[in-house]
């Protein structure tokens, strides 16, 4: 629940912002709430679609390879979230001010109407496809229950959405940067946890070996059946008996997306020095 909640707060916020920016800009145009829902509800469509065929997907993989097609959605969904952090650490703002400019830009009557609802579309599609194939690598990844999935899924979505209509209307103040700080940071545990998990898809699949199995058992410390080994196994990808590969591709997807995060903060910092 936790995993999902995370997600889908983090996805929600992201499309809210975009959407908050642009009915900013243009909270004068008559017609626009229209064209805005138009946009919303098709990037929703869309993002069903996208659901329903990984669904279908899995279902046709089911006892046929379903251990290698687990391990290559795992795969998409840990490059996908180490890429989100990379992209975002740089150009967080700079989509924002994009974002303002297309308001801008319909407001003066330079782009029509049409385009700022396909902008939505695209955002609500781009955030909700991710969002579908993310929760299917983390049930995949942690053998999470449909409910469990689902509770933290509407709990991500109207956090997601009241913390944004919050900012949109100026009723909080903390900075937005402090947001995405928290949940990048998460991010990036879970990305290092599917990861591990992929590891050990490949290994049942009998794709690569495990080196050493366990490499070493703290189940006697800390039970991965446990309340708080459960959370840790959700969280962070604990794991109380891992294998030496799983360690291996948990270490080196941390450190690939921690490295990948500081060079792209620090090309932002050469490019836009006068950024605030």
């Amino acid at each position: 629940m936790l995993g999902s909640a995370i997600i889908v707060f983090r996805e929600t916020l992201e499309a809210a912002l975009l959407i908050g920016i642009l009915a900013a800009a243009t909270r004068n145009l008559s017609g626009r709430n229209l064209w805005m829902s138009a946009g919303i509800a098709i990037g929703l469509v869309g993002s069903l679609m996208v659901a329903g065929l990984t669904e279908t997907i899995s279902q046709l993989a089911e006892g046929t390879g379903q251990e290698l097609f687990n391990a290559a959605v795992l795969g998409i969904a840990v490059l996908m979230l180490g890429w989100h952090n990379i992209w975002m650490a740089r150009h967080g703002r700079e989509a924002a001010r994009e974002a303002k400019a297309m308001g801008q830009a319909v407001t003066t009557g330079q782009r029509t109407m049409s385009a700022l609802a396909l902008l939505i579309a695209f955002a609500v599609l781009r955030e909700g496809s991710e969002t579908a194939l993310f929760l299917y690598g983390l049930a995949a990844a942690n053998n999470t229950g449909q409910s469990s999935l689902l509770a933290g899924g509407i709990f991500g979505l109207a956090a997601g959405i009241v913390v944004g209509w919050a900012l949109y209307a100026g009723l909080a103040r903390i900075p937005i940067r402090y947001f995405f700080m928290v949940t990048s940071a998460l991010i990036l545990l879970l990305a290092a946890g599917m990861a591990g998990q992929m590891a050990r898809f490949l290994v049942q699949g009998d794709v690569i070996r495990p080196l050493a199995s366990p490499l070493w058992d703290t189940s006697a410390i800390l039970p991965i059946d446990s309340v708080l080994g459960r959370f840790m196994h959700l969280l962070a990808g604990y794991e109380a008996r891992p294998s030496g590969i799983e360690v291996l591709f948990y270490v080196l997807t941390l450190l690939m997306i921690l490295a990948g995060m500081h060079w792209s903060k620090r090309r932002s910092r050469i490019y836009s020095p006068a950024t605030t």
